[in-house]
């Protein structure tokens, strides 16, 4: 089985870099969160209020969790998600496990550009984001987001393209 996940902080260009190594690769590509996306919208609440919801019920991060572990389990796959190489890791998946990191402004500015409004709320955005799930994590999994230790690849965005990221992934995979 070839299963990779891609993880990596909030505007770093993860889903960019799924979605490439998908095409490149050929393999069957799920986005967790865009099923958190969604289920915030169902509770109509933006992102930054539901993830403070989250805080405080478990059972939606949870569950969440626990579709990737089984999508994880299956087969072929490249699973994008903020703890995805996590998730592996705490359940023996054997995985090959990116994470995708840049410069909080670097990380402003993607998501300003692909859904606009300004830089300095969209920083405030990402730091109030992080600091949520880093919470919900460490409470629910005893997981420190900021510790790399167990990918087996971790790249810092800023400067790249997501092409030259792409051949820096491939290098890795082709050994």
């Amino acid at each position: 089985m070839v299963i990779i996940t891609i993880s990596g902080t909030p505007g770093s260009g993860k889903s960019t870099i799924a979605q490439l190594l998908h095409k490149r690769l050929n393999l069957r590509y799920v986005y967790s969160g865009l099923i958190f996306r969604e289920t915030a919208e169902k509770y109509n609440m933006t992102l930054e209020e539901f993830g403070k919801y989250c805080e405080e019920n478990s059972n939606i991060d949870k569950e969440l969790d626990e579709k990737q572990v089984e999508i994880l389990k299956k087969d072929d796959v490249i699973l994008e998600g903020r703890i995805a190489g996590w998730l592996a890791f705490k359940n023996n998946i054997s995985a090959f496990k990116i994470m995708i990191n840049a410069d909080i402004d670097t990380r402003a500015k993607r998501i300003v550009n692909r859904e606009k409004g300004n830089v300095d709320k969209r920083k405030k955005e990402i730091l109030e984001r992080e600091r949520s799930e880093s919470a919900r994590y460490k409470k629910y999994y005893n997981i420190d987001l900021i510790d790399s230790s167990i990918y087996d690849l971790v790249i810092d965005s800023s400067d790249k393209t997501p092409e030259e990221i792409i051949e820096i992934i491939m290098k890795k995979i082709d050994g």
